[in-house]
């Protein structure tokens, strides 16, 4: 059996960032006994229905969950490895903010398990993160980043860029400042405003405007070629990695590979299975002491919507997808699965690129994804 995957979601952040439309919450008070509980009877009840295979990974996303205490962080570690046993190079990250108070558990963090960490520095400009509604500014923020690369094996910082005014000189100048920090990895997001987000609402009045998709599309494009000639080449749409510094978790999303999901509004994908926890913490809350769980649903996939999900997550990785290998785990033909008229037409524009079963999307592609994707998915 197939290594497996695990992502535990935490909830909760001291504030709400107004780009944000991830399932975070704000709290005054957090039961830490009870959501500890709470965690360790969801991954109890997953690991149950997918025995023997060991993880290659677990991911602590959120909401933040640095904020979680070290010591419920080592219980669920631990309990992972009891129910499913590791591979000998798994991959533990934990997302942070690069906070003083966050950065001084980290050391705790590393004695629970963690070996990665992913910090959300989102800027290197202090107006900018003003901008972005973040509670640090710069100083604290590398002095979390050098706590993270003295106590982790690996280290991964965020950062946003197509912010409203950024030039290509701008943007240049803070990813060479970037890059100087020497992590192995990168992720770099242009700015997206997200429904139902503060921003969403700005730009609806008018008060913020969008960015020019052609300025975006320079922007892209100067990530990429400077990235790549720093060593950090992308992987993925808005990941960049020294070789073997990739995401071995992330990559079990976009290759399409099964992964258990636990805590409020967590996916997971299981043998051709989907489940979706409640979302609002207390509804979870709630329904792990009712059922012993926090699934809302669950279900099986079909075979055109396994082929979908595959298709749309592969495809933002550089490698691209194997079509062979697709058809092979839905039983969908081969030739059925993209529409070989677009992806023709889109290989003469060089946005795409196909050879024998193996199809990608190519760095001058990479800018309209979205766009290929709905003309080329069939399924």
């Amino acid at each position: 059996m197939a290594p497996l995957a695990l992502y535990i979601h935490w909830p909760f952040c001291v504030s709400k960032c107004p780009y944000c439309d991830f399932n975070s919450h704000v709290r005054e008070q957090v039961d830490q006994h009870a959501w500890k509980s709470a965690l360790l009877t969801d991954l109890a009840h997953e690991a149950a229905l997918i025995p023997g295979r060991p993880l290659s990974s677990i991911f602590f996303g959120g909401g933040t969950p640095s904020l979680m205490p070290p010591a419920t962080v080592a219980a669920l570690i631990e309990a992972a490895d009891r129910h499913w046993g590791f591979t000998p190079d798994v991959e533990i990250t934990l997302e942070a903010n690069p906070s003083s108070v966050e950065a001084a558990r980290f050391a705790d963090l590393a004695l629970a398990g963690i070996n990665r960490v992913s910090l959300g520095l989102q800027a290197l400009d202090d107006e900018a993160l003003h901008f972005l509604g973040r509670a640090h500014d710069v100083k604290e923020g590398l002095a979390a980043l050098d706590t993270a690369q003295a106590n982790f094996g690996r280290t991964t910082f965020d950062l946003i860029y197509a912010r409203p005014g950024q030039s290509l000189a701008n943007w240049e100048a803070e990813l060479a400042r970037a890059l100087a920090f020497g992590t192995g990895h990168l992720s770099l997001y242009q700015l997206t405003i997200e429904p139902g987000t503060r921003f969403a609402t700005l730009t609806a009045q008018g008060k913020l405007p969008p960015v020019d998709p052609d300025h975006g599309a320079d922007l892209f494009e100067q990530t990429r070629a400077q990235t790549a000639a720093a060593g950090l080449p992308a992987y993925e749409i808005s990941n960049h990695a020294r070789p073997g510094q990739e995401s071995r978790h992330n990559l079990t999303y976009w290759r399409y590979g099964d992964y258990a999901g636990v805590g409020p509004g967590a996916h997971g994908r299981r043998g051709g299975m989907a489940t979706i926890r409640h979302k609002k913490p207390e509804n979870w809350l709630n329904a792990v002491a009712r059922n012993g769980h926090g699934n809302q649903s669950e279900g099986a996939l079909a075979p055109a919507e396994r082929a979908s999900e595959a298709l749309l997550m592969g495809l933002r990785l550089r490698e691209g997808v194997d079509l062979a290998r697709i058809a092979g785990v839905t039983g969908i033909a081969e030739d059925t699965l993209v529409d070989g008229t677009a992806v023709a037409r889109l290989e003469g524009h060089g946005l795409m690129r196909r050879a024998g079963s193996a199809l990608m999307v190519t760095d001058q592609g990479m800018p309209v994804l979205d766009r290929i994707l709905a003309e080329i998915v069939a399924v």
